[in-house]
């Protein structure tokens, strides 16, 4: 097959990880050209800060040599600069006279310096701050001078500053405004940062506008418009950037501030594509990694002619590490008559705080000395959640609105050990991913997730990894957006697929693989389980279970130990037992050697180490005792834990056992997002620990208090409370309501716990307290899905369904 040609003109950071993303998509689909002004590989710019601190080097920043270019058959021409496009003939050529034609052409030009137009701005000695070769200039500057200005006290302009210091030079940084960084940053937390830094040895004149640099050949000093005047061997200029869009508008292709692209980042030549800090889309440019990355997915997916993916614009935060003090800002951090601010200050400790909100919701935040919440605070504005229900713990953090793993000084990203634990659900440690940043050059939470696995379960800990990937990458890092595909074969989210599979009547895999263009032809290990999970939630009655597609646990309906062997364990309404069933359980112990018997957190039996082969044996046996399986494996309903409420206890008020029982025969069999427990305390003494689980009933005088939310995990997180109700009626009829808008409503692996967060307790009240229409419809669907749900695997494995699943390998002789 004729490949087409595909030129790419810009070798940096967006432009190569399109051609990434393309060649993950369509590996031969086309020949590659790229053209690159500098004359290197491509590497990462964002790095540059640290090489000029002379805390890297040029070889460790490189994203992709030489020989990654050759390996993919790709064509190189470094150092030579494009100047003119042909849109006629579809050809580029060089300044050196090399020509390439094209089929499809990406423009990644990326920005220029802006240079002050001042006399004296072009004097050997005045630099700017954007590649290697400024780089270069600084570092051979520092051995021969001594005083530098930098003229520009943004993120740029200090990090110029910090590493001329380093360097052992005398640095004095001039800023046109009276405050730093005032694109990031409000007066009171600049105010800390120019301290900190004082203290640290930069100088500053502030509010000087720059009228000449001085010298004759080489600069010798700077003047400002107050007449006043300071020396210097060396200035450099970090006073912003400039979509490079020259190259564009002598082409003939509509540009204004940028080159202005659809949601396709198609130029208005649909044959040129764009991404990058050259691009203008929806009016915005963009200097940021996060959205180039996202652009060049997008992308792409089109250049491969998928035509699945749309660039609906970035909503960006910064997380900056400026010469190690911690920054974070995001959305409108400063505000207007239309909103009210929560501020925290501690200046003994450096720490400050501000939130903005507007009519209830987070709109824009802005962190100094203390940012470990800063993900938190973006994905609340993100999802535009309201912040009624925390709003009185909001400005102290999440661990103060029930996630206890963040809050804590300890777990501190930046001062913790490389042997913490960061994704408990993975066993992934913090060494573990620094080391797989640098070493794989990874970017994005998605990357990290595909190469280390950490967040990629519960995904409870996606706060702190976001968090690890800026204090590594360091520099301008952006979190992922919201707006995340379900995995890499499909560019939809959790909630489109969910909408589509209701509002299209999706109802089998291969439909749904054909009607939202899956791009693979039969899903991945991450989508297919959750997929499954979500046709089976919308079809109960309809959809086929697919065993496949569930996890090694749920396909062998026991727990896999580390030893390969299984544990059972048998479900014990309520918690309640008798002699017999004991007996029952001790007989079948015996009878299959099993190693360790365990009473569980659950107050239920685990017989651990049991071989796979025993398995339907064993629940054939336990079902003539009148067993059911315990779903100890499953994402659905385990326990309901009880104390002995009214019937033993001096202080029990109801019948929390008998109630615990007919929660768990209304429920046993249920599937949901994630797993799901529940407890029965009889008063509020709360022995049954009910305000730590999915829903927790904690019985009164009065009736039945419900709690929503808990989870006593990795994070602890107490209930919310939802609600009190009078009769068990009612209990049951909410318990079932609140089951399904959980089963319709979290993404696949996501437990109560962050789902409340997510969606909101308000939220929840709205459908199941003020509506009481909707929790009886939520409750009727609830109870039809279990009409088909509650069949007890066990029982038909030991009659000899997918007796495939347990037939031991044969040893082949040899």
């Amino acid at each position: 097959m004729t490949r087409e040609k595909l030129v790419l003109i810009g070798n940096g950071m967006a432009g190569v990880r399109t051609l990434e993303e393309l060649l993950k998509l369509a590996p031969d689909r086309y020949e590659i050209t790229v053209f690159g002004a500098e004359p290197y590989g491509n590497y990462n710019r964002i790095l540059l800060s640290p090489v000029l601190a002379s805390e890297k080097t040029i070889d460790e920043i490189m994203l992709n040599d030489e020989q990654w270019y050759s390996d993919n058959g790709i064509t190189l021409h470094k150092g030579r600069d494009v100047v003119e496009i042909d849109r006629v003939r579809r050809r580029v050529v060089a300044a050196d006279g090399t020509t390439e034609t094209y089929d499809r052409l990406i423009l990644a030009t990326g920005s220029d310096p802006f240079i002050i137009p001042v006399p004296g701005h072009d004097l050997d000695g005045v630099l700017s701050f954007r590649d290697i070769h400024d780089v270069d200039a600084m570092l051979a500057a520092s051995r021969e001078y001594r005083r530098a200005v930098v003229i520009g006290g943004g993120l740029l302009g200090l990090e110029a500053a910090n590493g001329l210091l380093k360097q052992g030079m005398e640095v004095c940084v001039v800023h046109l405004l009276d405050t730093l960084m005032e694109r990031q940053l409000d007066p009171v937390a600049a105010g800390l940062l120019q301290r900190e830094l004082e203290s640290r040895g930069f100088r500053f004149l502030m509010s000087r506008q720059t009228e000449a640099i001085l010298g004759e050949e080489r600069v010798t000093g700077v003047r400002f418009t107050d007449g006043s005047e300071i020396e210097a061997d060396l200035v450099v200029m970090a006073v912003g950037i400039r979509p490079n869009i020259t190259l564009a508008k002598a082409a003939g292709l509509h540009c204004e501030r940028g080159v202005v692209v659809s949601d396709t980042l198609q130029t208005f030549d649909p044959r040129i594509y764009a991404v990058g800090e050259c691009v203008q889309h929806r009016g915005q440019t963009y200097g940021l990694v996060a959205p180039l990355f996202e652009q060049a997915k997008v992308c792409a997916n089109h250049l491969a002619e998928m035509g699945i993916a749309r660039y609906a614009g970035s909503v960006t935060s910064t997380k900056l590490k400026v010469t190690g003090i911690d920054l974070f800002s995001a959305g409108d951090f400063n505000g207007d008559d239309s909103t009210e601010q929560m501020v925290f200050q501690d200046a003994a400790r450096g720490v400050y705080k501000k939130l903005v909100i507007r009519e209830g919701h987070v709109v824009g935040v802005v962190l100094y000395g203390d940012t470990i919440d800063g993900a938190w605070y973006f994905q609340l504005m993100r999802d535009a959640t309201e912040i009624g229900d925390i709003r009185e713990h909001l400005l102290f953090g999440q661990a103060h609105v029930g996630d206890s793993g963040h809050g804590d000084d300890k777990a501190r990203v930046a001062a913790m050990p490389d042997s913490t634990e960061i994704c408990g659900c993975n066993g992934v440690c913090k060494g573990e991913i620094v080391k797989a940043i640098a070493e794989k050059k990874l970017f994005t939470l998605e990357d990290v997730r595909a190469h280390t696995k950490a967040s990629a379960s519960c995904g409870s800990c996606t706060g702190l990894v976001e968090d690890l990937i800026a204090t590594t990458l360091g520099g301008d890092y952006s979190q992922t957006p919201s707006r995340r595909p379900m995995c890499p074969c499909t560019e939809h989210t959790h909630d489109e697929v969910r909408t589509a599979i209701v509002e299209q009547g999706i109802r089998t895999m291969p439909e749904l693989f054909e009607a939202l263009a899956w791009k693979t032809p039969d899903g991945c290990h991450s989508c297919r389980p959750a997929l499954n999970y979500y046709l089976l939630c919308a079809w109960p009655g309809e959809y086929q279970d697919d065993n496949q597609s569930r996890y090694i646990n749920e396909r062998a309906h026991g727990n896999i130990q580390k030893d390969g062997t299984y544990s059972v364990v048998p479900r014990i309404w309520g918690g309640i037992t008798t002699p017999n069933e004991l007996r029952a359980i001790a007989d079948v112990a015996d009878r299959y050697a099993v190693p360790t018997v365990k009473i569980t957190g659950g107050q239920r039996i685990d017989l651990l180490g049991v071989k796979k082969e025993d398995l339907p044996r064993m629940w054939g046996d336990l079902s003539a005792a009148g067993f059911v399986s315990g779903h100890a494996y499953g994402k659905a309903l385990r326990t309901v834990k009880t104390c002995v409420g009214s019937e033993w206890c001096r202080f029990g008020t109801q019948d929390s056992t008998g109630l615990g029982i007919q929660l768990e025969q209304m429920t046993w069999g249920s599937w949901t997002p994630h797993k799901f427990k529940m407890a029965v305390s009889g008063c509020p003494r709360n022995c049954a620990e009910a305000t730590i689980k999915d829903l927790g009933v904690v019985c009164v005088d009065s009736g039945y208090e419900l709690h929503i939310g808990g989870n006593g995990g990795v994070k602890v997180r107490a209930t919310d409370f939802l609600c009190k109700v009078d009769t068990e009626a009612e209990v049951f009829e909410y318990t079932g309501a609140f089951m399904q808008l959980y089963r319709e409503e979290a993404r696949y692996l996501e437990r109560t716990a962050p789902w409340v967060e997510r969606v909101g307790l308000t939220h929840i009240k709205a459908c199941l307290v003020e509506d009481a229409g909707q929790r009886k419809a939520l409750h009727a669907r609830f109870l039809e899905s279990q009409r088909h749900a509650q069949h007890d695997p066990w029982k038909a494995r030991a009659e000899g369904v997918d007796a495939h699943e347990f037939t031991p390998m044969h040893r082949i002789a040899g």
